[in-house]
């Protein structure tokens, strides 16, 4: 699966020294907040060496401009939410147990996005570069990895469908339906977030016997 090149907005260097360290993190700190506040279509360079205070200098030396911030945050927020779920699925050992796992995955996050202006943020951010939409696809693969290997150590059956493209698919069905979900009022947000859980529920196994799926 081509994910595409990250070099355009990648660090400039990496922080060594533990005061190099702890600059880059104030910067990160501040451009949270800033995109939590405003987004990050509204968010300036100049601004965001204000609010961490330092100079503007030290901002463009370690990000060449604004998406390099996004992917950097990004980037963070994606291995948090993958070490989550690899670990919400570690201890699974039936097709139910995934099932209601899936289930409680689309919950979280849901209200980790609704609770979290600056997740949100970030997360919508992506959308606003070529290259940094790529960080989707690449996230939505690697979590796609974890349902699969979830699935095939639990229901060998589920050899005998095209795994890494139905994992693929609901991988990326459940975060869209989240984003959906985030940016719609309340009461049809809980419409949305029922009816891919349904979705999950009738179709994520359908090649497996009826009786394994139900439990």
């Amino acid at each position: 699966m081509n994910v595409g090149s990250f070099d355009r907005i990648g660090l400039r260097r990496k922080p060594k020294q533990e005061r190099s360290i702890q600059r880059l993190d104030l910067i990160l700190s501040a451009a949270s907040e800033l995109i939590a506040a405003k987004g990050v279509g509204a968010m300036r360079m100049t601004e965001l060496a204000v609010a961490a205070n330092v100079p503007i200098g030290s901002v463009y030396q370690y990000f060449p401009e604004k998406a390099a911030i996004v992917k950097a945050l990004f980037d963070r927020h994606s291995l948090a939410i993958r070490a989550r779920v690899a670990d919400a699925f570690a201890s699974v050992q039936s097709v139910p147990e995934a099932l209601d796992v899936l289930e409680a995955t689309i919950d979280w996050h849901y209200e980790d996005y609704r609770n979290d202006a600056a997740s949100l943020g970030i997360w919508l951010g992506t959308e606003t570069d070529q290259d940094l939409s790529q960080l989707n696809v690449e996230h939505n693969s690697r979590i796609a990895r974890i349902f699969r290997e979830t699935a095939q150590r639990i229901a060998p059956e589920f050899s005998n469908v095209d795994s890494e493209a139905r994992t693929y698919l609901f991988s990326h069905l459940i975060g869209s339906s989240v984003r959906l979900a985030v940016t719609s009022d309340p009461c049809f947000a809980a419409r949305i977030l029922q009816e891919c859980k349904s979705l999950v529920r009738r179709s994520f196994f359908t090649s497996m016997p009826a009786e394994m799926v139900a439990g």
